[in-house]
Parts: structure tokens; sequence; C-alpha cells
């Protein structure tokens, strides 16, 4: 069994966008929210890349991140995670490159094989689909030949990247990611706050499947999860409604900004919806500080995660700071408690 203090909780975050605000609002609040968890002891902060889509304004994700970066001073800060169908692995390689010349030792490198978006915002993005992210490996190779150190007479460098040492990580939400992960001996972050039913199988794959490598010598796996806090089982229910709500709209092929929470979901959803929703946000923790720790303990027992990565769709932001301190406070209290 995992114990609370043989791991680290990170942040998950969208830079979403309220009902009536602005890209530029979200932009603070994640600056806001980076410092408050890196005062907490947060060891990441990580931004997704998503495009056209109203809600979330991290599609430019290496500039936000370069923005936290600038704004914080230890926390660690990445991309959970780039869609590298949607680059050229040399232009990754020199916008993170920058990032870690600027920041050294702070930055991360998560990396996916969705588009992020729709089909038609692929093709804007890749100006062609001949692809369905069969080629991620091959990608992920060239990538990581542009930060090592460049061969002699090597006509194409990543200038700054060559040679610097930036922390790559493979995410995913099935088990494609978690075996060329395992293969490669590279870190692995699972998607389970969307994807819970393939938590175990995915993990057990990873370990499985992993070689020792110079990144790294035995697995490391980090699991992405929703976690919604707050100082009762009631407030924290109503404070989820709003991720139930842009879920809701996800399903019915209508994303948009964030909605501030409803008493009640009932009349918002059908039966079916419902279930759809269930589904993919199943293994969400929900609750006050009591809740919170049960649910912690069981899902470290269940998955042995050795790093939790937490998303928190909160319209209110107060309430999504507080949120994140109610966490800190439970997995802070739970480490004291092993250490006495």
């Amino acid at each position: 069994m995992s114990q609370f203090s043989d791991i680290s909780f990170s942040v998950l975050d969208l830079s979403p966008i309220n009902q009536g605000s602005t890209a530029a609002e979200s932009f603070r609040n994640s600056l806001s929210l980076a410092q408050h968890a890196e005062w907490l002891g947060y060891k990441r902060f990580w931004l997704a890349e998503h495009h056209n889509m109203t809600g979330i304004a991290s599609a430019a994700t290496s500039v936000v991140i370069g923005y936290i970066a600038a704004g914080t001073s230890k926390i660690r800060v990445g991309a959970g995670g780039i869609m590298l169908p949607n680059h050229a692995p040399l232009v990754i390689a020199e916008q993170f490159g920058t990032l870690e010349s600027l920041y050294p030792k702070r930055i991360d490198l998560g990396l996916g094989r969705a588009p992020g978006s729709d089909q038609m915002t692929a093709r804007a993005l890749r100006r062609t689909l001949h692809t369905d992210g069969d080629d991620f490996p091959e990608l992920l190779e060239e990538l990581r030949f542009f930060f090592r150190k460049p061969i002699e007479n090597q006509r194409v460098r990543a200038v700054p990247g060559a040679g610097l040492d930036v922390q790559i990580w493979l995410l995913g939400s099935s088990g494609f990611s978690a075996r060329l992960a395992g293969e490669l001996g590279l870190p692995f972050a699972f998607a389970g706050h969307f994807s819970p039913e393939y938590i175990l199988p995915a993990l057990e794959l990873y370990r499985k499947s992993f070689e020792p490598s110079d990144a790294l010598e035995k697995p490391y796996a980090m699991l992405a999860i929703n976690i919604i806090a707050a100082d009762t089982d009631k407030e924290a229910w109503r404070l989820a409604t709003t991720q139930f709500q842009s879920f809701l709209r996800l399903i019915r092929g209508m994303p948009g900004e964030m909605s501030p929470p409803v008493e009640t979901m009932e009349g918002l959803w059908t039966v079916q919806e419902k279930d759809l929703v269930d589904a993919r946000l199943g293994g969400s923790i929900i609750g006050g500080a009591a809740t919170v720790r049960k649910s912690l303990e069981k899902i470290l027992s269940e998955t042995r995660a050795d790093e939790l990565i937490i998303n928190a769709m909160i319209y209110d932001h107060a309430a999504r700071l507080h949120s994140y301190e109610i966490v800190a406070d439970v997995w802070k209290s739970k480490t004291s408690a092993q250490s006495v």
C-alpha cells in the first residue's frame, strides 16, 4: 500500500474560462493557483493543450508555461500535455529548450498522441490527417534526438534544446502510451480524471513493460484524478455540478465556458446522459476532508501510484484555491501522523 509520505501531489490546470469572463482573467487565475500550490508544497503544475474549446484557455501551452514559471520560483511547471502529432518535433524541442534555458531544472514535457480537439480543428492544426497517432513513437524518437547532444556534422539542431535535460513524460488514457513508456523507461501519467475504468490495467501494463533506462531506473507512475473538496460533503457536491455541466456539454457536442454550480442536476440531464457523465467522472473524489482522506487512502492502496496530479474544475476561484488547501492539509496531516 502506498503511504502518503511516499508520494507527491501536483496540480493539473486547464486555465478554465468562466461564463462571461475572458482568457486574460483565466491566465491570472492560473498564476494565482500556481503560486498558491507552490506555497502549499505541491510538486508540479501542469497545463493541458486543447484547441477550439471556448472554455479552455491553455491552447498555446508552452507560452502559458512560461508565464507560470516566471511567476513562481520552485514548483516544477510543464505540459500535461503537448499533443505531439499536432507539432513538428523540432518546434517542440526549441520551445521546451527555451523554457528549460529560462527556468532550469523546473520544466516537464508531458506528451500525448491525441489531437486535443475535434477532427476539423486537427486538420487546421496539422494541415493533413494522414496519421491517426500510430506514428507517435517515431515523432517521439525524433523529438528525443533533438534533445540529445549534437552528433558530428548534424545539420539540423534545436537551438536551444540540444543537450538539455528536459524531463519527458508519456501521457495516456489507454494502453498504448502505457506500454511505450514502459518499454522506453520513461515516467508515465495516466488520465484517470476522465478514463477511470482503465486506471488499473494501464498502470499494470506500464509496470510490466518497464525497462530501466538512462532516464529512469524503476517505474514512476503519476495518476490524474478529479478532486472537488470543500468544508462539507454537501458543498463539495454543489461545487462539482460545474464539472458535471462541462462534461454534459462535451457529450452533447457543445463544449463551452464553465458554468456556475447549481443546487441539483435534476432536469438538466437525462438518465442516459447522467450515466455517460458518471462513466467519465466516476473516479472523482468529491467531499469534505474526511471523505477526501478516506478516498485517497483507497485509491493509493489500489493503484500504488507514485504521484497524484489533481484537477479541480471549480467555478469560483476562491473555492478552487480552498479545495487544494483541503487536499494539502489531508496529505500533510496524514504524513505527519505516519512519521510519529
